[in-house]
């Protein structure tokens, strides 16, 4: 969903407080200055406003002449002997000044593009939750996001590659400093899921022209490898989902959090649902879903179709934030009847905290017309996102 939020006050700590100055030394010899600067301000950067033409794998790489961009992969696996766990792997870029990238001119450490990512594991079985964030800057091959020579998403050493060309066999490799780690193979086996209002990949956020991002879902990819918790690895299979949205935008100023949900049916078919929750107690009507097909093709779910109703809470014992614990979901498709399903967290504490913004981003199972597993985000439950940047 709506990650940029994070990120853009990640770059406003960056642009009040700074980086410190990076010295590096060699006997005494070299030495690099870091120079980042940049603006909060929008103007002078693309904005999502009309249907955009798509090519893939061109399309799977940086899109660095807009203000925010991220690479989302959650997926939910288990081990023979059906042992589950979840992961969440999210590379964010957001540019502090317009015009794309800038060029090494003085030093390799010169650059406009900031870097963050987000890993968590769950532990299922062992009611455990792993989480880490780092940051760096695009430059010095600290982090990017390229697709020449070939697909590469990454910060320092976690990071996705692509292992053909057109980037439709991937792997993830990741290692915590607690020791959690991932080691994904990954196959895409679905076309590209357009989102947006007309399934185009443009997805408006509210009412405003250019509110709005680029987004797109690969929700389907068979994954395999494993995981490592301290002296245990675990061998798994499941699937993963990744989206890849870009844009220059924010949330309108009633908006205070959303409730987003990426959901894998055991049918063969894939949603995307969420809501905007409005400081009012209101829902903007201007974000609705998306269902796949098996066979790929997809039908647009209007917010009106959708209602999602929480079943109980849960108070965070890291921050005192109190989130649902459990939904209702009824979807009215235009094409098919009704889809009644329950969606309950795998384990409760699945928090990142720590960072200047917490929230919530977990495994869920699925019960009811359809079953399944899948991945919710919530935000603003701890502060309203209304006029964070």
């Amino acid at each position: 969903m709506w990650r940029w939020i994070i990120v853009g006050v990640i770059a406003l700590a960056v642009i009040v407080f700074g980086f410190s100055l990076v010295d590096v030394a060699t006997d005494g010899d070299v030495q690099a200055s870091a120079l980042l600067s940049g603006s909060l301000e929008s103007t002078g950067y693309t904005r999502a406003v009309a249907a955009r033409d798509w090519e893939f794998p061109r399309d799977f790489g940086a899109h660095d002449d807009f203000q925010t961009e991220w690479w989302y992969y959650t997926g939910n696996l288990t081990t023979d002997d059906g042992r589950r766990f979840g992961y969440q792997f999210t590379v964010f870029r957001r540019a502090l000044t317009p015009g794309g990238a800038v060029s090494a001119e003085s030093s390799e450490w010169r650059t406009n593009q900031l870097y963050m990512a987000h890993f968590a594991v769950t532990d299922v079985g062992g009611a455990r939750f792993f989480h880490e964030e780092r940051f760096a800057r695009a430059s010095a091959d600290l982090a990017g996001a390229v697709v020449e020579p070939s697909y590469r998403v990454w910060l320092e050493d976690w990071e996705i590659v692509g292992v053909n060309d057109d980037a439709t066999e991937r792997r993830i490799r990741a290692r915590m400093a607690d020791g959690a780690a991932i080691d994904f193979a990954l196959a895409i086996v679905k076309p590209p899921a357009l989102q947006g209002q007309n399934s185009d990949g443009l997805s408006a956020k509210s009412s405003e022209t250019g509110n709005a991002s680029y987004y797109y879902s690969l929700t389907r990819m068979p994954t395999s490898g494993t995981i490592t918790l301290g002296d245990e690895t675990f061998t798994v299979t499941g699937n993963t989902w990744m989206d890849h949205e870009f844009s220059t935008s924010a949330l309108g100023a009633s908006a205070l959090g959303w409730d987003w949900f990426g959901l894998q049916f055991d049918d063969g078919r894939e949603m995307m649902i969420g809501q905007i929750r409005l400081l009012d107690g209101g829902k903007d009507p201007f974000f609705g879903g998306l269902l796949m097909d098996a066979d790929g093709t997809t039908q647009y779910l209007p917010s009106d179709m959708i209602t999602i109703t929480p079943t109980g809470t849960w108070t965070s014992p890291h921050t005192g934030a109190e989130y649902p614990s459990g939904w209702t979901i009824t979807v009215m498709p235009e094409n098919g009847a009704a889809i009644n399903f329950t969606a309950t967290p795998q384990l409760l504490d699945q928090e990142l905290y720590g960072g200047d913004i917490a929230y919530w981003e977990g495994t869920v199972r699925l019960d009811g017309d359809v079953t399944g597993y899948g991945y919710a985000e919530l935000t603003g439950y701890i502060d309203a996102l209304t006029g964070r940047f």
